[in-house]
């Protein structure tokens, strides 16, 4: 293993006035075509190298230049990945990646001016001052980094160039207002995750963009924001670097973010970087804030509208000339001290903090007795920091990783083996994934190191495919928790839709379809969202639905204007009308009760007019109903008509429906019940009612009209055909039970209420029974009632009817019992061995209306 050549360090070319090799800059604000240029420039060359910030660019560029020069001309070198055909020429890779020691005609780099970013620095530094083309080297970046080039690189030619379009602040824009094509930045995972499902909710979804995504996930996301899949892009500062992307707008949702080190605000130039993402070739772009972003200050929109930043005081550097003689010789090269002014030393990165303490670990110490031990070490160290768990997780890690190839010479397959065994799996949810992700590009990593590992070829396609299935699923996660497609959809056509009409129809079961897509269902005239849909995307379905409804609600309401009686029907338990078995009204309270006003509940989608002709329809539909509900009293009241006294009674019976107290002696006298009875309305001992109307479908509508005009909520009356129930079986108050039921046709009786006509038949037979003596209680009553033989007393005595109790009722008794007896009415008295009575017969209520005043002036006329 040790006799295995290890890859020399970087050439260090010192520049000087009389080098041929020109070393030219081109700056510029984003979006001046630097990087096309730069790619001409090399492709135009027999070979080059150029190095980008991010793998995502690498790989992007690299497939640009397969297009234009074939598979077998162009390389592919990052940390994770290496694609090196042999007749490489030119040669796409990460600024790290980079093979500084290969000899090119022309080399470029990307985003210089990242010499002075405090994590990476050093390497675009040392890239800066190192890397040479033999023919032309090329350096792209901000204007920023001017000065410095100038200084440490002298005879270097600056070409400045302009921006190819206007870039302009609009201010706040609230989430759910932003326009379409806009890139909403974070810098927070969480903060990305918040917005994307707000933006998911309000708009249909988003592609979401974060430095933790592997490119392959990357790439599939940025597809579906290209593609107009998604109008919306969430994303980190990682769309900052590079990433070409049809955006019109950028929208800052905070302004701070952590370097590694600490949280800090965003420096004017790192805002123009990110908002420079807005505006492609000569197309304009935008720029502002949302959500809790701060406003931007004047001077800060002025210096990006107008690219004028203060250029750069420094950049960071570290010595890449290491002595690899010990580990002490080692760790002092590279703490070297800067060699020229402006350059400054780099903070103490992954990779040095690994070193430092690993070379105070015994086992490392003992290991490491060469120079070419001392060299894998650091190489070791420099295994980045994928996975972002803590720097002793990943000095563990690499302590592994070297101690295993010194003693082995390689690391076995095995070994690796039961690293990767847990990052295969693909279930877990959005955050495992990107956690495995990180985790086996780690694996890849080292396995693109062929001396490293035992079989390189069989770990570089393993960890490739492994991370290419884990980008995959990952991808499918994000666009199912961020994305309704169908919501994506109408959002795009609504927002078209002044343009080219909306394209919807709605079947003859009611089913809604806009533009091709299923969003819910019409019941009467009210529009229900698709029950599958999320709670969160019903807003934009109703506005579909609105559109859609503008051409069918017209139809509809023709068709309703035009349906029969027996489409229609009254809900007696509710109040709520229906058409076609859809809620479209409900009873409203007025002053009559036999009149009830009629609300149209489903009004959203209709005008007035409409609605109007609906309430008229639905009024005289239930008038019909009352009067076919209650037809005997009607046609009782019509049939004496004729009789001014007989239509004053008539017309207080019907003010309460058929149950009503009785009237005064001179109005009802005999000759006038006799009358009336004789068009079935009976005058009983306490009340004035129809029997007709105490049936089971009468007495529910009679129920629902009163609980209507009472404004209680209707109850549930006892089963078809009772004749009684116990008080307590409703779940009704007390108070409300003694108000209402009396009006419907219930006396109450003690423990029970009994039904109007049976209570005042049984009263009027038994007074006329026990009218000169008392008698035994007939046979059969208490079946009569409805009641037990033990409850018949009470029930009795509720109605008011009086008895004669034995004296020893209750006690115990020799021979057979002795009966109950009814009184007369007049010899009336309480017994003193009565049992409690548990109710007393409470009044009907009497007339709402001057119904008998009126009728007493006519009397008096008469």
């Amino acid at each position: 293993m040790m006799d295995t050549p290890r890859r020399p360090a970087p050439r260090v070319r010192a520049l000087t006035a009389d080098d041929e090799t020109p070393v030219r800059a081109i700056l510029g604000p984003t979006n001046t075509g630097k990087t096309h240029l730069a790619l001409e420039r090399m492709l135009a060359h027999h070979s080059g190298i150029m190095g980008f910030p991010l793998r995502l660019l690498a790989r992007e560029n690299y497939d640009r230049m397969v297009k234009l020069k074939g598979v077998r001309a162009v390389a592919l070198i990052t940390g994770e990945e290496k694609i090196i055909p042999p007749g490489a020429r030119w040669f796409s890779c990460t600024v790290e990646a980079m093979p500084v020691d290969r000899k090119v005609d022309f080399v470029a780099v990307d985003e210089i001016q990242l010499c002075a970013d405090p994590e990476r620095g050093h390497i675009f530094t040392d890239r800066l001052l190192n890397a040479r083309g033999e023919s032309e080297t090329l350096f792209l970046g901000a204007e920023t980094i001017a000065p410095l080039l100038r200084t440490l690189i002298p005879g270097v030619e600056i070409e400045t160039r302009p921006r190819l379009s206007n870039l302009e602040h609009t201010g706040y824009t609230r989430l759910s207002r932003l326009p379409p094509r806009t890139a909403i930045v974070a810098f927070s995972a969480g903060d990305v995750y918040a917005i994307a499902e707000l933006i998911r909710r309000r708009r249909g979804g988003c592609a979401v963009v974060m430095g933790q995504l592997s490119p392959r996930t990357r790439n599939a996301q940025v597809a579906l924001y290209q593609n107009r899949e998604v109008d919306y892009l969430v994303a980190t500062d990682a769309i900052g670097m590079g990433l070409n992307m049809d955006i019109h707008h950028v929208a800052f949702a905070g302004m701070s973010k952590f370097d590694g080190s600490r949280r800090r605000i965003l420096t004017p130039a790192e805002v123009a970087q990110i908002a420079g993402r807005a505006g492609r070739g000569t197309q304009d772009g935008t720029f502002g804030t949302t959500g809790d972003c701060t406003p931007f200050t004047e001077n800060l929109v002025d210096a990006v509208e107008n690219h004028q930043f203060e250029p750069l005081h420094h950049l960071y550097w570290r010595n890449s000339a290491l002595d690899y003689t010990t580990l002490q010789t080692l760790h002092a090269s590279l703490c070297r001290k800067t060699p020229a002014p402006g350059l400054w030393g780099a903070d103490p990165s992954s990779d040095l903090l690994a070193l430092s303490a690993l070379m105070r670990d015994p086992t490392i110490q003992s290991l490491c007795k060469s120079p070419e031990h001392t060299r894998l070490l650091w190489e070791v160290c420099q295994i980045p920091d994928f996975r972002k768990l803590g720097e002793d997780s990943h000095i563990r890690q690499c302590a592994q990783i070297f101690v295993t190839l010194v003693r082995k010479n390689q690391l076995p397959s095995s070994w690796l083996e039961t690293r990767l065994v847990n990052l295969e799996r693909t279930e877990g949810d959005i955050d495992s994934l990107m956690q495995r992700l990180m985790g086996i590009r780690l694996w890849a990593y080292v396995a693109n190191r062929a001396d490293w590992v035992e079989n390189p070829e069989l770990w570089r396609s393993r960890t490739r495919t492994v991370e290419d299935a884990l980008s995959d699923i990952l991808h499918e996660r994000l666009a199912a928790r961020f994305v309704d497609k169908r919501a994506t959809s109408l959002a795009r056509r609504l927002e078209e839709a002044d343009t080219r009409p909306l394209l919807s129809a709605i079947t003859r079961t009611g089913e809604v379809s806009v533009e091709g897509h299923p969003v819910g269902q019409m019941q009467g005239f009210a529009f229900l969202p698709d029950p599958e849909a999320a709670r969160s995307d019903q807003p934009l379905l109703l506005r579909a639905a609105r559109r859609a409804a503008r051409s069918e609600i017209p139809r509809r309401v023709t068709q309703f204007l035009h349906a029969p009686d027996d489409t229609l029907r009254l809900d007696i338990a509710t109040g709520v009308l229906l058409w076609q078995d859809d809620p479209i009204g409900r009873l409203q309270k007025t002053d009559e009760l036999l009149k009830p006003a009629v609300h149209v509940t489903t009004a959203e989608f209709l005008d007035a007019a409409h609605r109007e002709r609906i309430r008229l329809k639905l009024t005289d539909f239930v008038t019909r109903t009352i009067q076919h509900g209650l037809a005997p009293l009607f046609k009782a009241a019509d049939a004496v008509a004729s009789v001014p006294v007989l239509r004053g009674l008539m017309h207080g019976l019907l003010e309460h429906a058929g149950v009503m107290p009785l009237p005064p002696r001179e109005f009802l006298t005999p000759r006038n019940a006799a009358a009336l009875r004789k068009h079935g309305v009976l005058s009983g001992p306490t009340a004035l009612f129809c029997p007709a109307v105490l049936r089971p479908q009468a007495m529910a509508l009679r129920a629902l009209l009163l609980a209507v005009q009472g404004g209680y909520t209707p109850f549930t009356l006892p089963r078809a055909g009772a004749v009684s129930f116990k008080a307590d079986s409703l779940s009704l108050p007390a108070e409300e039970a003694h108000s209402a039921l009396p009006r419907i046709g219930w006396i109450p009786a003690g423990p029970l209420w009994v039904r109007l006509d049976i209570a005042e038949e049984i009263k009027r037979s038994l007074h006329h029974l026990a009218e000169k003596r008392p008698v035994p209680l007939p046979t059969g009553l208490a079946n009569r009632l409805g009641a037990t033989s033990a409850i018949l007393p009470d029930v009795l005595m509720g109605l008011s009817i009086p008895l004669q109790l034995p004296a020893l009722l209750g006690k115990k008794q020799y021979g057979p019992p002795a009966p109950i007896l009814i009184k007369p009415a007049k010899q009336a008295m309480p017994h003193k061995h009565r049992t409690k009575q548990r109710g007393r017969q409470r009044p009907i209520p009497p007339p709402a209306s001057g119904a008998f005043a009126a009728l007493a002036v006519l009397q008096k006329r008469l």
